[in-house]
């Protein structure tokens, strides 16, 4: 069989398997126009389609159109991501609707290099989304993709080395059909979704068994192989959640960039040796150490963070803060609409 012989029948297969095993209620699919499916792709990256349908439905409640979130401040667009991590796709999100707005007269662009220019968006997201909304040619290559064809067509190696990743994306352009680009799109993330899945893959009611190279030489588990394995370094922070005499805690707005960027969070100090009973000034606050709680790590992709919550009180409860931009004193009982790291959302609800 030729090689153009082969792609016909994997991508004929996938279509045909779509059609009755595919997802075809999804939330965003009900739309076709640019700026749901750029919202719902933008979410979807790294993050599992049923821990985005309430964020997506939300956010289309409270910003139907790309003017509204483009006008909205960035702390509401962070609030209504808390939990969904990544939290720079949020950020991102933002300055993409205010440059619709302002540069594309708030529709969305219709070529690839425009789409590539806008924050957050890179070639296989700005495929998809031109692929579902405007049904251009454009092909794809997420997690989901990258599995079928490692496996399906044997390719050696992780993907994040540049031959791999360039092998996989000639056998992306070569599976994806001239018609009907947009059923063939998800169709095939589908498919490596709930199929190929990553893990107790359907190979035994596969449709390509007779192509995949992973199936004949045994070696499903092994393909697509992984970025190597390295030790994750831990760091330690102490984080203080200081309490006022309204029961209400102090959170600092982090720098645009970085770990929970522009995220509110309590003050920290990195390697601190902090005790209770301990006193300190922060901030122009005298505070005292009230109580020492379990330390809580939270893993990120490069290394895992161990997070010492330390219970302050003021020393002086008639003394508080200066009013300024990115200080802020959270009332639990009544939130702002804010964005929140969510370990410190999780852990100021176990401290109350």
């Amino acid at each position: 069989m030729t090689e153009l012989a082969k792609q016909l029948v994997i991508t004929n297969a996938i279509l045909t398997w779509h059609k009755q095993h595919g997802r075809h209620g999804l939330p965003w699919q009900a739309y076709s126009h640019a700026y749901p499916v750029w919202l719902s792709e933008i979410m979807l990256q790294q993050t599992q389609v049923a821990t985005v349908i309430p964020y997506f439905e939300r956010f289309m409640h409270r910003f139907p159109t790309v003017q509204t979130l483009a006008a909205a401040p960035v702390d509401e667009v962070l609030h209504l991501w808390t939990g969904l991590g990544y939290y720079a796709r949020a950020r991102n999100l933002h300055k993409t609707a205010q440059q619709v707005v302002e540069l594309h007269s708030g529709e969305f662009p219709k070529t690839m290099d425009h789409m590539l220019a806008l924050p957050g968006i890179g070639k296989s997201t700005a495929g998809a989304i031109l692929a579902f909304s405007t049904k251009q040619r454009h092909a794809i290559l997420d997690g989901n993709v990258k599995r079928v064809l490692a496996r399906v067509y044997g390719v050696e190696g992780w993907y994040g080395v540049r031959a791999v990743a360039d092998k996989l994306w000639a056998l992306a352009e070569a599976n994806t059909p001239d018609k009907h680009v947009d059923t063939y799109t998800q169709a095939i993330m589908d498919f490596g979704a709930t199929h190929c899945s990553r893990k107790r893959a359907k190979c035994k009611q596969c449709p390509l068994q007779k192509q995949c190279v992973a199936w004949q030489t045994n070696r499903v588990d092994e393909l697509p192989h992984g970025k190597p394995k390295k030790h994750k370094p831990v760091k330690a922070t102490q984080m203080l959640f200081i309490e006022s005499a309204d029961k209400e805690i102090l959170l600092v707005r982090n720098p645009p960039t970085g770990i929970w960027g522009g995220l509110w969070c309590p003050p920290q100090i990195e390697d601190g040796a902090l005790k209770q009973n301990d006193e300190l000034e922060i901030m122009g606050l005298s505070l005292i150490i009230t109580k020492v709680h379990d330390d809580y790590r939270h893993t990120f992709s490069h290394y895992h963070l161990d997070i010492s919550p330390l219970s302050a009180h003021l020393a002086d409860k008639a003394k508080t803060l200066t009013d300024a931009p990115d200080q802020v004193w959270y009332k639990r009982d009544q939130p702002q609409a804010i964005g929140l790291a969510a370990p410190v959302k999780k852990l100021m609800a176990q401290l109350k």
